[in-house]
């Protein structure tokens, strides 16, 4: 199998270009070539959504992509951000702070084994940016949760927490208003 280039922005980071086979997916490029282990092989069929990675569009709205079905080229010139992406850290790369949405999932105990987690607060942070830009009506609010989580899969079963928990951190943003 021949090699491409690859060039992206990966966590706010210019990648590449770095040759690269052409039927590699994404989540071994992020695994074997950047050593970023946090997105997981689950069913490796694009089923249980734990591979998930943001890609950022140029509209400025963001959307989850399954690495494991996804070819590494498709990112090409592409802005993706993984879940190692989403704390604050220091020079030295060390977390000094989770994001709102990292802080309410450890805050309320949303994960067993965790395997999923990173699909999910994924998940979650395309949801929490969706809503930044047009809020809902609490009527709506189990809806729009169950259509961004629903298609995630838990192997321990701990949907209720990861509602829960996103239910929590909308309300916490301001993001649902009465109505």
């Amino acid at each position: 199998m021949a090699n491409r280039p690859l060039q992206l922005t990966l966590n706010g980071q210019s990648v590449g270009p770095v040759d690269i086979p052409d039927d590699l997916p994404m989540i071994d490029y992020l695994h074997e070539y950047k050593n970023l282990t946090g997105s997981r092989l689950g069913c490796g069929q694009g089923i249980c959504h734990a591979c998930v990675v943001i890609v950022d569009n140029p509209d400025g709205t963001s959307e989850e992509v399954r690495t494991c079905i996804t070819g590494a080229h498709y990112f090409e010139g592409k802005k993706v951000r993984t879940i190692e992406g989403h704390a604050t850290r220091d020079e030295q790369g060390k977390v000094t702070e989770l994001n709102p949405i990292q802080q309410r999932f450890v805050d309320e105990f949303a994960f067993q084994c965790s395997y999923c987690a990173p699909g999910f607060v994924n998940a979650a942070t395309v949801l929490v940016e969706k809503l930044q830009r047009q809020p809902i009506v609490k009527s709506q609010l189990e809806q729009v949760i169950e259509d961004s989580l629903g298609h995630h899969v838990c192997r321990c079963t701990g949907y209720v927490r990861y509602y829960s928990a996103t239910r929590n951190v909308l309300t916490d943003l301001g993001l649902v208003r009465e109505g």
